[in-house]
């Protein structure tokens, strides 16, 4: 058997729930694909990389209290909100940032969550490292990690993970903090730890430089790549 065939799409200029409603239609014909045993053609898997407008997702884990403005504060400057299906508390979305979704059936790579968390984690602890940043897991929250070099924080979140399955399909996946403006993290508790010794940051703050995006893309994309040994279809 060989390698799975990942379609790979950089999509631009979409609404986050018009990006949502096609991660959800391409999971759907994934796991109708399986009903249907694939009719003897292997599936076509989904990766998309998007850079949202700026909007706080809620995961069906978490809660509304970790959302910290009103509706009207968010309205005022242009900030959507969702409550959607994947794993995880509040976080948010936005310009500057890498949102990726890996739309997978499991059955052609591997039966294990935790792994499939390890090696998203994996390929952004490997992109960081060729920029000179040391990232790291956290072994009691997931994502990646940067050492803070505060006096205020011990570590800063610079990639969160929330992923949902059915039937093995995933859906949803990471938000990777290039360029971001992290201002927009202040309007709620990120994830909803509430440990003051965490925070967030992006490879802007800790560079000191705006960092081209589709260059980190193209960079991530080759380690997702490798990690999960699929074989690369472009939209």
């Amino acid at each position: 058997m060989g390698k799975p065939i990942v379609k790979f799409e950089w999509i631009k200029g979409k609404s986050y729930e018009d990006v949502w409603k096609y991660q959800e239609q391409l999971q759907q014909q994934l796991i109708l694909n399986k009903k249907a045993d694939g009719n003897g053609q292997p599936p076509i898997h989904h990766l998309i990389f998007t850079e949202h407008q700026h909007v706080y997702t809620l995961g069906k884990s978490g809660s509304e209290d970790h959302l910290l403005v009103s509706k009207a504060e968010r309205d005022s400057e242009g900030i959507e909100y969702f409550k959607i299906n994947r794993g995880g508390d509040i976080t948010y979305h936005g310009p500057g940032q890498i949102t990726g979704y890996l739309i997978f059936d499991m059955d052609h790579f591997f039966h294990d969550v935790h792994k499939l968390v390890y090696q998203i984690e994996e390929a952004v602890i490997l992109t960081l490292s060729e920029y000179g940043i040391d990232a790291l897991r956290s072994p009691k929250h997931t994502g990646v990690w940067v050492p803070a070099d505060s006096e205020h924080r011990a570590f800063n979140k610079i990639c969160a993970i929330g992923i949902h399955i059915s039937r093995w399909v995933t859906l949803h996946g990471f938000a990777f903090n290039i360029n971001t403006e992290l201002t927009k993290f202040n309007h709620i508790i990120p994830c909803g730890i509430q440990d003051q010794n965490l925070g967030v940051t992006s490879m802007k703050n800790e560079l000191g430089k705006t960092m081209e995006m589709e260059v980190v893309g193209e960079r991530l994309l080759k380690n997702l790549q490798e990690l999960f040994q699929f074989e690369l279809q472009y939209g």
